[in-house]
């Protein structure tokens, strides 16, 4: 079996806050949000209940001379569909924490990179990490990413990224994969494509989202191939606050929408076609200060 390790979760979380924190006095722009998002179809591999879950959010977004940094931070808390460990009678809950920061070469070297619908060049670096309790697996997700960025001369922004995955776990549940690994289990190096934008539809309503399209990241732990996974969340956002006369981008909601396949890398070969695919519509607030 797995050794139970202490999660590295909230010291990574500190280590984002320090690198924030550390860019604060210099900021040329920062936004800082929490949100709350809900569904009811929520899945999870392995299990063929549709799951509800309620999910709370910390996002922040800041600009410094050389680039920017983005942090998220949510607790999603699923319903009695997704169990929980050590003895609970409600469901799971989960924190995922996503850092990046983007180094605009062109601002580095003094001279911005633009060539075609292009309006800058960027090198990003991050990590995500995560840690869950549910009844069987019990989560410790690591994982560290870097790559190449395009910033697009669009209305709002968007980004295209082509990142290289070290990624990492050590499930410590009661059904925990068992197998010749007696703690972190790290996986092939694989690739990822992400996209992230924000567009402007009118003064009041935004189009807003990313998607990854993930390579396969080799053999799980028990030796099954995994998967290429597609996740896609997108959201149309109505800005309520301006509507009546408050601040712009202090109070939204909105509709969101989550497509997911072959979750964390897992297939309908390895699931039984149980929980690795998603669909989910989902009702979305969020207040900025």
């Amino acid at each position: 079996m797995y050794k139970t390790k202490k999660s590295l979760a909230p010291q990574l979380f500190a280590a984002a806050i320090l690198c924030l924190s550390g860019g604060a006095h210099a900021a040329d722009w920062s936004d800082t949000s929490i949100s709350w998002r809900a569904g009811n179809d929520f899945r999870e591999p392995f299990n063929p209940e549709d799951i509800k879950k309620n999910i709370f959010a910390f996002t922040h977004a800041s600009g410094y001379k050389y680039g920017s940094n983005y942090l998220n931070v949510d607790l999603l808390i699923s319903d009695s569909k997704d169990p929980g460990s050590l003895n609970q009678t409600s469901g799971a809950t989960e924190a995922y924490v996503v850092y990046r920061n983007t180094v605009d070469i062109g601002k580095v070297r003094g001279s911005d990179i633009k060539f075609g619908p292009v309006r800058g060049l960027g090198a990003t670096f991050g990590f995500d990490a995560n840690t869950k309790n549910d009844v069987g697996y019990n989560s410790r997700k690591r994982m560290l990413v870097a790559g190449p960025t395009l910033m697009w001369d669009v209305p709002g922004f968007l980004t295209t990224s082509l990142l290289l995955l070290h990624e990492s776990n050590a499930p410590s549940g009661a059904f925990a994969p068992i197998s010749n690994v007696t703690g972190r289990y790290t996986y092939k190096l694989h690739p990822m494509l992400n996209a992230a934008w924000g567009i402007p539809l009118s003064p009041l309503f935004a189009f807003e989202g990313f998607v990854n399209f993930i390579a396969s990241k080799g053999k799980d732990e028990v030796g099954n191939d995994t998967g290429a996974e597609t996740n896609l969340d997108m959201q149309v956002m109505y800005d309520v606050g301006a509507a009546v006369g408050h601040a712009k981008n202090t109070f939204r909601v909105g509709l969101e929408y989550q497509y997911w396949n072959n979750k964390f890398g897992n297939t309908a070969a390895t699931t039984g076609g149980q929980g690795q695919r998603a669909s989910t519509p989902m009702v979305r607030a969020e207040y900025h200060f």
